[in-house]
């Protein structure tokens, strides 16, 4: 198993470039079942979760492959199958998404109950009332969801009783192919939701709404091939500029969109930050600085993403004061505290939130990743603490980090992957 050395203490200079989005790539992929013409889709970034998507398509009968250009083209004309296996939806949470494509199309899906990151609660409730609300007949079988319906999908009002993206992209999906309108109210607002819309928009589907609370949709028959390129991972390149100020380096990450960033960026101008945007770039300077505490609480777009919540906690660590960070999405997310705990670091739970008392230093200890945006935090306190972290269980990272170790490298981190 993988793990990272880290010798901290460094501050990080340089340049980063930011790949494409995870959270748009894989509601995308799984919406290429929803036309029988190829796509070809660009900016798709090499991710283990992004791989198990395309093996999990490929289960079901979808040929994908990357041209000469680094262009990935899907085609899913000869599928032979409308069940998704267990053995690579328990891997991951994105999988359900197959579900909404295949039953809009072929009027039967079979998808195993979703795994993902240990992180909290995340049921698929809200996806299958909504598909009920379109005229889907759901059962459970064996640890498998089927949903089936024998005149095809019909358009429907329906009202999500709490905000989620995967069931806004789910139920979006299947809309574009439901028979007349479809009114989606309390959607996801994420930046990725309204990227799944315009390459939905690209296909021939029929959407208004971008960037609101109500999404419409109009049903067509049938929708065609499209090129598309994939929107620039905003959570990464947040994750880049947090490192920045908490090594207290100068970071510049190109190929990014601030307007994905608001109170990202707001809170990082608040710990002491120069931020700067000039097109696509934004730069973060810390000047050699030592930040100051930031207090947060996470929101649903365009509030403060949970996905950034455990990079400021690290942040924290070395800031100047007390801060608190709530976590209001997931109840299980601050399982990171107890590991910085390991590197000497006075923070403590709080129910829902930490408490962290900011040091001037902290000390690099052995410590284990619980999930994706955990790894990262735990990989930001070992680059700016003093001495040697070992992070542990770095697959986690794998799933939503484009070769993380070499792009640290190239702005002058002392980061190396081993294998026990």
């Amino acid at each position: 198993m993988d793990y990272f050395v880290i010798r901290g203490g460094k501050p990080l200079q340089g340049r980063v470039a930011i790949s494409g989005a995870k959270n748009a790539a894989l509601p995308i992929l799984a919406a290429s079942l929803l036309t029988s013409e190829t796509l070809r889709v660009s900016n798709v970034p090499h991710l283990n979760d992004v791989t198990t998507m395309i093996e999990l398509l490929g289960a079901l009968g979808v040929e994908a492959a990357v041209d000469e250009s680094g262009v990935l083209c899907i085609s899913a004309e000869h599928l032979n199958s409308r069940r998704a296996p267990y053995e690579l939806v328990k891997t991951m949470r994105a999988s359900i998404l197959v579900m909404g494509p295949l039953l809009a199309r072929f009027g039967r899906a079979e998808v195993s109950f979703p795994g993902g990151c240990a992180i909290g609660s995340r049921p698929v409730d809200l996806h299958l009332k909504g598909f009920e609300a379109m005229g889907a007949q759901i059962d459970v079988r064996d640890g498998y969801i089927v949903a089936t319906t024998e005149d095809g999908l019909r358009g429907c009002d329906f009202t999500f009783e709490t905000v989620t993206v995967g069931g806004t992209e789910n139920l979006l999906m299947a809309a574009a192919l439901a028979d007349g309108e479809t009114i989606l109210r309390n959607v996801a607002r994420e930046p990725e939701i309204t990227d799944l819309v315009k390459f939905l928009r690209s296909m021939g589907a029929v959407i208004s709404g971008d960037d609101s609370d109500t999404l419409t949709i109009q049903g067509v028959s049938t929708l065609h091939s499209c090129q598309y390129t994939v929107m620039p991972d905003r959570i990464e390149a947040g994750t880049y500029l947090v490192a920045a100020a908490a090594t207290r380096g100068c970071i510049t990450v190109d190929g990014a969109d601030a307007e994905h960033l608001g109170l990202v960026l707001d809170k990082l101008r608040e710990a002491g930050v120069d931020v700067q945007v000039e097109g696509t770039c934004i730069k973060a300077d810390m000047r050699g600085k030592r930040p100051r505490a930031v207090n947060i609480t996470t929101a649903p777009y365009p509030g403060f993403p949970t996905d950034m919540q455990a990079q400021f906690t690290a942040l924290n660590l070395f800031a100047d004061g007390v801060a608190r960070i709530t976590e209001t999405i997931f109840e299980n997310r601050l399982i990171h505290a107890q590991e910085m705990s390991r590197m000497g670091a006075n923070i403590a739970i709080d129910g829902h939130s930490v408490i962290i008392q900011g040091q001037e230093e902290v000390r690099g200890a052995p410590v284990m990743a619980s999930d994706l945006r955990a790894s990262a935090s735990l990989v930001i306190a070992g680059l700016a603490a003093q001495g040697e972290t070992r992070v542990d269980r770095i697959y986690h990272i794998d799933r939503g980090y484009e070769r993380i170790e070499e792009k640290l490298q190239s702005v002058g981190a002392d980061i190396v992957r081993k294998m026990r």
